[in-house]
């Protein structure tokens, strides 16, 4: 066997072993409340005693969620992946801002209950789609490619309704109630958009990089598996919590 095919060999195993490593340890330090999107003792104190228009707060709290939303930046990160020109990202990123901006405040202001466990799996199905259609799995598979587009907008929809329902716990009170949603919303794509710059920027420098078709595969599969975690994590909260 050729030398630079046993270092490819190699290198692939390193890849695959240390990412498993990674995503073991990495769920394994994670509780159930943070990956059903558990808020942290301050916000939820925040928002528990909040009365009244707190726009930069809840701008605030809007940007963290999102920040360190990992499904919906899983998501967005499997979206963009292939995109290669502006136009093509400034689309799917404002299908998929318009989807969960409308069931985000449509939710909240309507009181639409939906279980924060069932919703949670969605979203992670959401993350094993994109993964599988970056494969080819549709053509491969179904002989069968989805309107990319409008499926961004529909699981748009339902990170969305997962924003929403988060919200939906604390009980907000009516007074300042839209002002406060409208800034939230506006938190999310502030920090989407900080979030969306940081990936851009180091998946457009991985691209020129010979090994971003070598293991681009490794990525979307990687990708699907996280999302499948996810789904298996949030319905054994839904059956057992």
């Amino acid at each position: 066997m050729p030398n630079n095919l046993i270092i490819n060999t190699l290198s692939v195993k390193s890849v695959i072993k240390y990412s498993l490593y990674l995503l073991i340890v990495t769920f394994a330090l994670i509780s159930v409340d943070v990956l059903a999107h558990g808020v942290d003792d301050k916000t939820r104190a925040f928002l528990e005693q909040n009365t009244g228009i707190q726009f930069i707060p809840f701008l605030y709290i809007g940007a963290k969620h999102m920040i360190t939303g990992y499904d919906h930046l899983l998501f967005l990160v499997g979206v963009i992946f292939f995109l290669y020109h502006s136009r093509d990202v400034l689309l799917y990123v404002t299908m998929f801002t318009i989807g969960h901006s409308v069931t985000l405040l449509f939710g909240v202001l309507s009181d639409i209950q939906v279980n924060v466990y069932l919703i949670d799996t969605i979203i992670g199905f959401s993350v094993v789609y994109k993964g599988f259609d970056n494969l080819g799995g549709f053509k491969r598979c179904f002989n069968w490619q989805p309107n990319t587009q409008w499926a961004v907008l529909i699981f748009g929809l339902f990170h969305g309704f997962g924003l929403a329902t988060k919200l939906q716990e604390f009980q907000l009170p009516e007074d300042g109630l839209i002002t406060n949603l409208i800034a939230f919303n506006l938190g999310v794509e502030l920090g989407q958009f900080a979030a969306l710059a940081v990936i851009l920027i180091v998946i457009n420098a991985w691209r020129k990089l010979p090994s971003f078709q070598r293991f681009s595969t490794l990525t979307n599969t990687a990708l699907m598996s996280v999302g499948v975690m996810l789904m298996g994590l949030q319905l054994t909260g839904y059956f057992t919590i």
